[in-house]
């Protein structure tokens, strides 16, 4: 069963918005969802410039996979403002064990399409990627 993901196509809308958050900074994240009947990656929602990390974490389903991307901006001790962008799989325990099952098989070749990546989260629950996570993993 895990192999009927391995499949799953990419949605150009998905890179194309990538390339927007990653260029023109349009976006602060963007929530992708695999629609299964269509067997493809496909952009669920966008966050405009102005969102929060916390608008970010309360646009995840708290019973369903998804992945996202994240473009967190921070100043460093020189006083730099500097950017990372994350991709998280998100993975609830709660969810259903086929749709994990998805979202892990396909994780990888999907994170390949979008170029320009800088840090990996896999989270299960809101603790495993809340703000002091991404602060560290951005280095800060």
């Amino acid at each position: 069963m895990a192999n009927a993901a391995s499949g799953m196509a990419v949605n150009d809308e998905c890179k194309l918005k990538f390339l927007e958050l990653k260029t023109k900074r349009t976006h602060r994240f963007i929530i992708f969802k695999i629609e299964e009947k269509l067997k493809q990656v496909v952009v669920e929602k966008l966050g405009g410039p102005s969102q929060s990390y916390e608008d970010f974490a309360a646009s995840l389903p708290t019973d369903e996979c998804r992945y996202a991307v994240y473009d967190f901006d921070f100043v460093t001790e020189e006083n730099c403002q500097k950017s990372r962008i994350f991709f998280i799989a998100w993975s609830p325990d709660n969810s259903r064990v086929r749709s994990k099952m998805i979202y892990a098989s396909s994780k990888d070749r999907f994170k390949r399409e979008l170029d320009g990546i800088q840090v990996e989260l896999q989270a299960t629950d809101p603790t495993e990627m809340g703000l002091d996570v991404i602060r560290s993993r951005a280095g800060i």
